[in-house]
């Protein structure tokens, strides 16, 4: 049976590039093998990842991202059974949300900026979608 888990969390102390990088290492490394695919959105305050799996595999990463001391005030805001995956391209696709054009965050946001502490997870597996139609997520791998 295939998941979609979608959560965010804040970024705890330390470099954000950094913690994007490790984060994106960790995944390419991990996700293969377990049959993990998804997205990280990020802005320099916060994460947005989107995991698609089966239950198990996305349910025992989902528990590590909890104790993970790089995220603190996880939240999770979505999690379906799915019938396909809609990120299987991904090991682990990434968009930086400060880089996108604002006026796509204001079709699914009151401000132009990232708080899906804020935000129904349907909305924000919304905006997913479109910054994948708009080719803001790389790392296609």
């Amino acid at each position: 049976m295939l998941v979609r888990l979608l959560y965010a969390s804040r970024v705890s102390d330390g470099n954000m590039c950094d913690i994007v990088q490790s984060i994106m290492q960790q995944s390419r490394q991990h996700n293969p093998p377990h049959g993990i695919t998804g997205v990280l959105c990020h802005t320099d305050a916060v994460f947005m990842q989107v995991l698609e799996g089966g239950r198990k595999a996305v349910n025992t990463l989902y528990s590590h991202i909890l104790r993970d001391p790089r995220h603190t005030d996880v939240i999770l805001l979505d999690y379906e059974e799915i019938g396909e995956r809609r990120y299987a391209g991904w090991t682990m696709g990434q968009a930086n949300m400060n880089k996108i054009n604002p006026s796509i965050l204001l079709k699914y946001s009151p401000l132009p900026e990232l708080n899906p502490h804020e935000m129904p997870g349907k909305t924000l597996l919304s905006l997913i979608d479109e910054l994948m139609a708009t080719a803001s997520i790389v790392g296609r791998t």
